[in-house]
């Protein structure tokens, strides 16, 4: 289908995890708001989706338009469950790959592996080669390449790489290759290094177009069943899949470049809350995510996404693709406590899981982790025990933590799980410092949005840790990834490589990079079934002082008029990011950049919590009290998030729980709510 729809009224947002998949699904017509959480099936994830849909008792022929974050590429490539594939490059680079940059898995150890996407004997050279400025040294050698595409066949290789070197600066032997390739290739998996990344270094191009080979028939094979799957329910448009970068591609072009799509879900989150912050009047945002295994945290200014092409998925393993800069420590609900031999207790990186899980779960879990230690504290609501088959009692629980960590550190069973709640915040404090702090902002400069299962639990510990002065927790915590997918606009980012002394660029040359980078951005956005409101555009470049490695990207207004002012901008960005001038030294300019970005239309948040089932006054939606530990037992009001007046004000302590979410109010602290329903918790001091 090619045809724009004229009124999208009715979308669904689907983000499928690794243990569950969310649905959000807006009616603007009727004005409601359907949710729904299932299991997330792992051999077929599109059965997921359609259970999440019959969940929400969604007219899957109705919809409108649907919208899915996948975790399909960023799975297989964490657990290595690749396609086969081949690399053809040019005679005498086939170990690119593998030398890398020469770095360590661990950097003051002796120990750790490297396995290359793509094994030595699947790399084939051939005849063929350019320089640095694109003229040919060596005509590509057709017979050899036949030769080798045979041979690769013969291994039942279901993928291709075609990665010359110095193909960013011309890339004719390689479209040459893939024009060969293609008469003799089984199917249409066939990737171009310079189509995915325009830009110098062969390492990081070939890295990531190896990447997208590997996961490409992963996701074709997927989302070709997803959409047939949906059609046989009677979808009727199109379905559109979640990039990294925070923007939207069609399911029928989104296997092009599959690498595009990993780190989707930690996207959908990341723009769902530049979305909500731009609604709700802060649009300066550092984003904490805490699930059940890890915390992904992320910068947003001026309700943007901080987007980085500098991505390293794991060691080795750099994808330059552009994506929202998302970084990840080991720290979620089931994050494991334990004491090394050392004396010294320990949160993370290993987790229970969702199976066995923490010890709260039911299901077998014996080793304290964080969710036990939020319950043991009073934090988490201890009735629902009484509702998991198999569920311990707190004594039990206390008894664990006591024997595990108290009796090893001289604590009892209350302040080891109140030290293991310091711990974890203390490691999800540096996660926020990592995209703050190291990058020369200052973390009092913004709002800290909270969402995940349990990142509204932990939410103001950490601001106060880190002198931020609000919490912003939104409607729907747990879904927040789900309602990323259904306000996210679609999105194409391109890099071009000039890698020249800014002294001898044409500035011209750079200006006809801009146009044609917007051209081919408006071009594909034209092809998108989807409703767009206003296209607009943000222009960058990458440069870097002459001689030195790492790049620093310089944010521009538009195409710049002359070479001065690139300087200029350059070095107020080198001293707003490092507070050191080093004018005696003259500039590079390597890397040309341009995002078109097609705008959708408004949805509206304030569906997401239904008026109807709000109560007149704050006692009225109080649903009762406990005793929870802040530094020492106290008494501490309990209400139901659904039931909050409009106008409620809240002065911590205070526990607000939800159908996805816990949120704590500390004591010293005061919480509020806007328009939209989202919960504002203004850090005072510690009381």
């Amino acid at each position: 289908m090619t045809e724009t729809i004229a009124r999208q009224s009715t979308v669904a947002g689907i983000d499928v995890g690794g243990t569950f998949t969310d649905l959000v699904l807006f009616d603007a017509t009727s004005g409601t708001v359907r949710l729904a959480k299932t299991p997330t099936t792992l051999d077929n994830q599109a059965f997921g989706v359609l259970n999440a849909l019959d969940a929400a008792e969604a007219d899957i022929a109705a919809l409108d338009l649907i919208v899915h974050g996948t975790t399909t590429t960023t799975n297989a490539l964490l657990e290595r469950n690749l396609c086969r594939t081949g690399l053809i490059t040019t005679m005498g680079f086939r170990d690119v790959l593998e030398l890398g940059r020469r770095t360590r898995p661990q950097p003051y150890g002796m120990k750790g592996e490297f396995r290359p996407i793509i094994p030595r004997d699947l790399r084939l050279e051939i005849p063929e080669r350019m320089d640095a400025s694109g003229r040919v040294l060596s005509a590509l050698d057709e017979e050899a390449l036949r030769a080798a595409l045979k041979d690769l066949i013969s291994r039942d290789c279901e993928a291709l790489v075609i990665h010359f070197l110095h193909a960013y600066a011309n890339p004719a032997h390689e479209l040459r290759a893939a024009e060969i390739a293609r008469e003799v290739w089984p199917n249409g998996n066939i990737t171009m290094g310079h189509a995915l990344l325009s830009e110098s270094r062969e390492y990081e191009r070939g890295v990531t177009a190896a990447v997208n080979a590997s996961v490409q028939p992963l996701l074709r094979r997927y989302v070709e069943r997803l959409a047939d799957t949906l059609a046989g329910r009677g979808y009727r448009h199109d379905v559109l899949v979640m990039n990294g970068n925070g923007g939207m591609v069609s399911a029928r072009f989104v296997a092009n470049e599959a690498a595009k799509t990993v780190m989707s879900g930690p996207a959908s989150g990341v723009m769902a809350a530049a979305y909500t912050g731009r609604r709700a009047g802060i649009p300066d945002l550092i984003t904490y995510d805490m699930g059940g295994t890890s915390t992904d945290v992320a910068l947003i200014r001026n309700a943007e996404p901080a987007v980085s092409n500098e991505i390293e998925i794991e060691y080795a393993m750099p994808i330059h693709v552009p994506m929202v800069d998302v970084r990840t420590v080991g720290a979620g609900g089931g994050s494991i406590a334990r004491v090394t031999a050392a004396g010294l207790l320990q949160v993370g990186p290993e987790s229970a899981g969702a199976s066995p899980g923490p010890i709260c779960y039911g299901r077998g879990g014996a080793r304290p982790t964080i969710s036990d230690a939020n319950l043991l504290l009073g934090r988490l609501n201890p009735a629902r025990l009484n509702s998991i088959p198999g569920g311990m009692s707190l004594d039990d629980i206390g008894s664990i933590f006591r024997q595990e960590l108290g009796d090893r550190l001289g604590l009892d069973a209350t302040a080891a799980a109140d030290a293991v709640i310091r711990i974890a915040n203390a490691r999800m404090s540096d996660a926020v410092r990592m995209v703050s702090v190291s990058l020369g902002e200052d973390p009092r400069d913004f709002a800290l949005f909270a969402f995940g299962g349990a990142g509204p639990l932990h939410a103001s510990a950490i601001a106060r840790e880190l002198g931020i002065p609000r919490v912003l927790v939104p409607s729907r915590p747990g879904i927040t990834n789900a309602l990323g997918c259904v306000v996210a606009d679609l999105r194409h980012d391109f890099v071009n490589t000039v890698n020249r002394p800014l002294a001898s660029v044409d500035i011209d040359a750079v200006h006809a990079l801009f146009a044609k980078q917007s051209e081919e951005g408006r071009r594909l956005i034209g092809k998108e079934a989807v409703e767009i409101r206003e296209i607009r555009e943000i222009w960058s470049v990458d440069m870097q002082f002459i001689g030195q490695t790492h790049l620093l990207r310089v944010p521009l207004d538009g195409p710049v008029p002359d070479i001065e002012e690139l300087q200029r901008r350059f070095e107020e960005a080198y001293f707003s990011r490092f507070h050191v001038e080093l004018k005696e030294i003259r500039a590079s300019l390597v890397n040309v950049n341009t995002s078109v970005i097609g705008r959708r239309a408004e949805i509206d948040l304030s569906m997401l919590i239904d008026p109807a089932g709000r109560k007149a006054t704050l006692a009225d939606a109080q649903s009762g009290s406990r005793s929870v530990w802040f530094g020492r037992w106290i008494e501490t009001p309990v209400y139901w998030r659904d039931h909050l007046p409009a106008d409620a004000a809240i002065a911590g302590p205070a526990i607000i729980e939800q159908m996805d979410t816990t949120i704590i109010i500390e004591p010293g602290d005061q919480a509020t709510q806007d328009h939209d329903g989202n919960i504002i918790i203004a850090i005072g001091e510690a009381a």
